[in-house]
């Protein structure tokens, strides 16, 4: 009995000890310890050029079995068939420490993009096709280095996904309408490839609209660059809807901090807050009630199976930081980051209400080209 109270002591002592070296050194810094590659950066060859015929190099595409961004909660059907085409690439699901960017091959992270295409670009799957690659992505510790190697990192990413859109815009008619949607790392890169490749081509005007979260667009030094406005009503098209979602009390300091370390699509250093606009209402208006939430999606664990939650939870962009807020948001996993992130939820808290956001926007395209 003694035995165990002694271990019990010193355990509960080196809790206490855990908690106030973590309040006096940082959780960031505790964070970036813990995941920060351990190696030297190497840099890898690129992809052959024809990577992304394979169907192996894609989460999802039309024709694959099984295909994640088609799943549907119960109770949810194929209402309408949209004419346009979705390309999504998802944030980062590689935490490894072994390589400063995710092998192709690396089983937790391609099942972790999997289920998060599942649940975020499974929100457009109304339309004619929705196409997630898979890609060298930059190890999660990257974000949190501050170091030459995380740009390097970055930039074999983001040459993997060149080649995804190359294939993507070879894979689709020609006069077909375009959809770009990314998350966290994937809108980081998303905006860089739309820069580079679609801004000032005849593209730009096949673009229905464009859904960035988990990354700060900044107004000053990124909108101006990808010549596309933020959204500022439901029924607009060739616009930028992106928000971060935290729940309150919001503490973005971690994120900002993770997102400064990478330059503006001007070059300059960002400048916060970043550009809010809210998903419950098309970026009508700052602040949406929780009657407006039309579903969020809980996906299915041990104990409860998908479903879709109704009126779950409004949400306010927050003009003093650039966040979208939402109070006291349901139950829908453990991902929740340091300072009430709920990032990791940006699409499946209004997956509902972003079905009918594209549906609306694709009609105003739809129309403005028969006009055409």
């Amino acid at each position: 009995m003694t035995s165990m109270l002694v271990r019990f002591a010193l355990l509960m002592a080196g809790l206490t000890g855990l908690a106030i070296f973590g309040l006096n050194w940082g959780w960031p810094r505790i964070e970036a310890w813990r995941l920060v590659p351990r190696v030297p950066f190497h840099q890898q060859p690129a992809l052959p050029r024809n990577a992304y015929a394979a169907p192996a190099m894609w989460v999802a595409r039309p024709g694959l079995t099984p295909d994640p961004a088609q799943f549907l909660p119960p109770g949810v059907r194929h209402d309408r068939k949209g004419a346009a085409y979705v390309f999504f690439l998802h944030a980062t699901t590689y935490e490894g420490r072994r390589s400063w960017n995710a092998p192709l091959d690396h089983a937790s992270s391609r099942r972790r993009a999997d289920a998060v295409v599942r649940s975020t670009a499974s929100a457009f799957n109304d339309e004619a096709g929705v196409y997630a690659p898979r890609y060298r992505q930059a190890a999660l510790g990257t974000f949190l280095a501050n170091r030459p190697e995380q740009l390097r990192a970055l930039a074999l990413a983001q040459s993997d996904a060149r080649l995804a859109l190359t294939a993507f815009l070879n894979s689709v008619p020609a006069d077909a309408p375009i959809v770009f949607a990314g998350r966290g790392q994937g809108a980081l890169i998303l905006m860089r490839l739309i820069r580079d490749m679609v801004t000032g081509t005849p593209l730009s005007a096949r673009v229905i609209a464009i859904y960035l979260t988990d990354w700060p667009v900044s107004a000053r030094h990124d909108l101006p660059v990808l010549g596309v406005p933020a959204c500022t009503h439901a029924d607009q098209a060739g616009c930028i809807m992106t928000w971060t979602t935290f729940a309150s009390p919001a503490d973005p300091r971690e994120a900002f901090a993770m997102a400064a370390n990478y330059p503006a699509l001007d070059g300059s250093r960002r400048n916060n807050p970043p550009v809010c606009t809210n998903p419950l209402n098309g970026g009508a208006a700052p602040d949406a009630p929780a009657s407006a939430n039309l579903g969020s999606l809980v996906m299915a664990d041990e104990r409860h199976g998908a479903a879709l939650v109704r009126k779950s939870v409004g949400a306010r962009c927050d003009p003093r930081n650039g966040l979208l807020i939402v109070s006291k948001p349901p139950h829908l996993g453990d991902d929740v980051m340091p300072g009430n992130n709920f990032s990791f939820y940006d699409f499946p808290l209004f997956w509902l209400n972003l079905r009918g956001d594209l549906a609306r926007r694709e009609a105003t395209w739809t129309r403005a080209h028969r006009q055409a």
